[in-house]
């Protein structure tokens, strides 16, 4: 699981909006939101980059005993 969309959302972008700041087309971020389509490493940074934080914010999963 990601966190794209939250992300996304707390910088009030659309998925077009990021779709377009990181080169990429729509379609792709709704996938990569909804754990569909797994993104290169080159476009999760690009991703972490627009979003304003780094990979491991964006894609690190927390497990039960994390928390």
């Amino acid at each position: 699981m990601n966190k794209i969309k939250a992300y996304r959302l707390k910088m009030n972008l659309t998925q077009m909006d990021l779709a377009r700041k990181v080169g990429v087309a729509r379609q792709t971020i709704n996938l990569i939101e909804n754990n569909k389509y797994n993104p290169s490493l080159s476009l999760c940074i690009s991703l972490a980059k627009e979003l304003g934080t780094d990979l491991n914010s964006l894609f690190w999963e927390e497990s039960i005993n994390e928390k």
